[in-house]
Formats: structure tokens, sequence, C-alpha cells
């Protein structure tokens, strides 16, 4: 059995870390902001406590996006460099999914940042850009599962499936035609006298 030194890979595992912190804040975000869309069930926490729950959550998982990559910096084995974090599929380690995850890290930062700017881009307009946002978690969680060195684990591979399940239900609920049975509120039978 060899004794491998982990100091030799702090920034790896490190950047993991918040790779794998930043995926569960995205994934909380996006699972609150589909359920203030999807207008389901009764709310015991008031809106506008949710919708500043939903902003916190979103800033603290683009810190986590900032850092995952970030990181890697310091990484001697991988050492991308800023081109390689910043251009998408020019990472030598599995281009594909971490283009995957550097295009979800960049459309985080825009729809998330968009928030602050939705005045200027009008209220309409920012909406329907911020609709994308499940593609980022989709987009995150195919990178943690392709280019994630834990991917193949089952303990991630449940995370993924925890919050998925969830995430479908509410994007079906937020999704459904408006003139749909299930979309209109039962009628009270009309009183007969």
């Amino acid at each position: 059995m060899t004794k491998s030194d982990p100091s030799l890979y702090v920034y790896w595992l490190a950047s993991r870390s918040a790779g794998i912190v930043a995926f569960v804040l995205v994934s909380a975000s996006v699972l609150i902001g589909l359920y203030l869309a999807a207008n389901v069930g009764r709310r015991r926490v008031p809106k506008r406590m949710l919708v500043k729950v939903h902003e916190q959550i979103a800033l603290a998982a683009l810190v986590a996006i900032a850092a995952h990559g970030l990181l890697l910096l310091g990484d001697k084995w991988l050492s991308p460099g800023i081109g390689g974090l910043v251009v998408p599929f020019t990472m030598s380690y599995r281009p594909v999914f971490t283009g995957i995850g550097q295009v979800a890290g960049i459309l985080a930062f825009v729809l998330g940042l968009s928030f602050y700017a939705r005045r200027r881009v009008g209220p309409k307009r920012w909406r329907k850009a911020h609709r994308l946002m499940p593609v980022v978690y989709v987009l995150g969680a195919v990178h943690a599962l392709g280019a994630g060195s834990d991917g193949s684990g089952l303990w991630l591979q449940g995370l993924v499936v925890v919050t998925a399940v969830p995430m479908a239900g509410l994007l079906i609920a937020r999704y459904r035609p408006r003139g749909h049975p299930a979309a209109r509120p039962a009628r009270p039978a009309p009183a007969t006298d």
C-alpha cells in the first residue's frame, strides 16, 4: 500500500469540496425558485422571506462556483491556467464534461446576477431569461457526474437523484398548461333550492 501526502492535493480537494457545496446551493436555490414560481401547496413561510432566502442561497452558490474554479489554479497536476478556467471545452481534463461545467458556471453568473439588472432589462424579459436556471442545475449535475472524481460514487449519484426528483416535480407543476384540469381550482357545486 502506498501512502500519499494529502498536502499534495490540497487545491484539488478544496476545489472538489467547493464544487459539491456549489451543486447543493444551486440545487437549493433552483428548488426554492421553482417552488415560488409553481405556486404549489400552502406556504408556511411568507413569500417575501422565501425570495430573500432564494437570493442569499444563489449568491452563496456563485461564491462556491468561483471558489471551485479558482482553487484549481493552485493544482499543479491539472494546471488549467486562466484560459482553461474561463474558456469552455479547452481544459485537457475531461474537456466535454469540464466544458459543460464551465457553461453552467457562466450561465449561473449571468442569469443569477441579472436579478440586479431586472429593472433595466424589463421584468418580463428578465423572468423569461431567469427561467433557464434549471438548465444550470442540469448542466451542473452532468458536470459533477462526468468530470468529478466522485462521479461514480453512490453518494454523489444519490445526491443528484435526491435533488432531481423534486426538481422534476416542480418543473412539471411550474410549466403545466394553465387550462389543465389539475391547474384549475375545484369549483363548488351550485346551490340548489
